[in-house]
């Protein structure tokens, strides 16, 4: 047996989104954006056994932007699995982007993460999903006065532009969207015999929030409520923007079901509404993270406090990682460099992700078994360097 780790030709491509789509249960066709360029597959004795690609992404990183591989495509035909190949790919991956110095961070969403694990990713966001009736969307006090709802024509895509653009500038998890993102997700085409709605909410003509969903008919042939809707995308500024297109949302009599997949952890609606236990909410695993090149990641974020932590980071697979450092923090970013003093603390890179995202602080992994602290009363330093402005999101699929 022969193992090959190449990307594909194009002349391959067709047998790659074949592979992809068989393992995960999809049409081909979802990965027609793919170029044989971002593939990374496995050839065994010349046939194309796994499939694997990295989108060229950037991801905002509390508060700044920072370029990122999103990982996609992955699987294995049956004849070849349990044979190493995915092993290989990664760990190769892993050597590409540190030796082109481009791309610190691997993302991802997983199916099983316990495939992703196993290679020092994390998850590093939770997200939430809704599902209720619009008739439970009730607030204990009315909407504010002075704003408005419209429904945006085809030529005003800039506005959803540059509303997510602000809306995500200070987060972490959100990526940058491309004109093929938005198409292919939030704004694709309703499903069949149903309709796509984009609205707007603007309080002296300035647009502060919109609102983009899905409607399609009931399994009910009778006519009435029935309709099933499915929010894709929800975006505000400021409180009474958000309150708005709830609001809006609430007054859709003819929907019974009403669904959002992509709830940040944060969301404010469980704290506004009189009867929160409506909305059913399930969490669910989010972003998947690897900190492939620590000192350019930690160097890439934004801190909200000044000051100095040393650190010791365990990893099997980026050998590069492996070491003492010293970060030096500030609002303008990280400076990494390595020390020989006896670290505060000691971590796998998977914790290190996890504390850089903000998904749990120091205190909380310490707690948790997922560091060691030599210094246990730095512990609450790490904490406010590394808490960041928002939960930890993604509001695409990649």
């Amino acid at each position: 047996m022969t193992v090959d780790i190449r990307a594909a030709r194009s002349e391959e491509m067709d047998e790659f989104r074949r592979v992809a789509a068989a393992n995960l249960g999809t049409s081909p066709d979802i990965f027609k954006g793919v170029r044989p360029e971002y593939t990374l597959c496995a050839f065994q004795d010349g046939r194309l056994a796994t499939s694997y690609a990295a989108w060229p992404l950037t991801m905002r990183f509390n508060g700044r932007a920072l370029d990122a591989a999103g990982v996609t495509s992955v699987g294995t035909l049956p004849p070849y699995r349990r044979s190493g190949n995915l092993r290989r790919i990664v760990s190769r991956h892993f050597e590409m982007l540190h030796e082109e110095g481009q791309r610190p961070l691997a993302i991802l969403l997983a199916a099983h993460t316990a495939i992703y694990q196993r290679y020092g990713y994390a998850v590093v966001s939770t997200r939430f999903r809704y599902q209720v009736d619009p008739r439970d969307i009730r607030f204990p006090d009315p909407p504010p006065a002075g704003g408005s709802l419209r429904e945006l024509g085809p030529d005003e895509f800039q506005v959803l532009v540059d509303l997510y653009r602000e809306f995500r500038r200070d987060r972490t998890g959100y990526i940058h969207r491309g004109r093929f993102t938005w198409e292919a997700g939030v704004l694709a085409p309703p499903p069949p015999s149903g309709a796509l709605t984009r609205l707007v909410y603007e309080e002296g003509g300035r647009p502060l929030g919109y609102l983009v969903y899905a409607t399609r008919p009931g399994p009910s042939a009778v006519p009435g409520p029935g309709q099933h809707l499915t929010v894709r995308d929800l975006v505000w500024l400021t409180p009474s923007a958000y309150r708005a297109l709830w609001d809006c949302l609430g007054r859709l009599d003819q929907v019974d079901h009403l669904v959002w997949e992509w709830v940040p952890a944060d969301d404010p609606l469980p704290h506004l509404l009189l009867e929160p236990r409506k909305l059913n909410p399930r969490a669910h695993d989010g972003l998947m993270g690897r900190i492939v090149d620590v000192d350019r990641a930690l160097a890439g974020r934004c801190y909200p406090e000044d000051t100095a932590l040393t650190f010791e980071v365990l990893d099997d697979l980026c050998p590069w990682n492996r070491g003492r450092r010293r970060l030096e923090t500030s609002s303008e970013g990280g400076r990494v460099e390595s020390t020989g003093k006896a670290p505060d603390v000691v971590l796998p890179v998977s914790t290190l992700a996890m504390l850089a995202f903000g998904q749990i602080s120091a205190s909380q992994a310490a707690r948790m078994g997922r560091l060691e602290a030599n210094r246990p009363e730095v512990l609450a330093e790490w904490d406010k360097a590394l808490r960041t402005r928002h939960r930890p999101a993604c509001a695409d699929m990649f």
